[in-house]
């Protein structure tokens, strides 16, 4: 019996890590809102956009490293800064962070990413002790989320905070869907 298992070892060789895409491109959407003293001035709305994301991770490692760009367009409905019309913003962040797989499942990950942010708007917006406004503004940006992958599309979850430190905050709740591929 001993032998026989040496010999099956021997033959069949030894596993290698199923490599995953490491580069993704698509289109994300959700529901952005202002956040603690800004909730009441910017509201809420849809916002929805592009992402590029580069994170090289193999299936037999736990964790990895994530690098994503992404641009989101919305349309602030309620919001008291809306002066004259709805208040559209675009917001531009580039984020560098980890991937974990706390769980078994190796197609998902877990995603910790924080970085820079340039948000524009098309109306002057208040913001802490700035009474005069300003439609530029730029601070940090943090998220956490999901990426799952299904087959070579790459759905991913996230939880955003926006304009940490410097202008007015923001909290979204993104969905997304990638082509991935190498």
């Amino acid at each position: 019996m001993r032998a026989l298992l040496v010999a099956l070892v021997c033959t069949t060789g030894l596993a290698h890590a199923e490599p995953l895409p490491s580069g993704a491109i698509g289109v994300t959407a959700g529901t952005i809102a202002g956040a603690g003293a800004d909730s009441k001035r910017l509201g809420y709305g849809p916002a929805f956009g592009a992402q590029v994301s580069w994170q090289p991770t193999t299936t037999e490692r736990r964790w990895g490293w994530t690098l994503r760009w992404s641009t989101l367009f919305g349309l602030m409905y309620t919001g008291d800064a809306a002066h004259f019309d709805t208040l559209r913003t675009v917001q531009m962040d580039l984020t560098l962070g980890i991937r974990l797989r706390p769980w078994s499942s190796v197609r998902r990950y877990l995603t910790l990413r924080g970085g820079g942010q340039l948000f524009l708007a098309n109306q002057r917006i208040q913001s802490g002790g700035d009474v005069s406004g300003e439609r530029q503004f730029f601070g940090g940006v943090f998220s956490v989320g999901i990426d799952q992958y299904l087959g070579s599309v790459m759905f991913n979850f996230d939880i955003r905070a926006g304009m940490i430190g410097n202008g007015p905050g923001m909290v979204g709740l993104m969905v997304g869907i990638a082509a991935a591929g190498p």
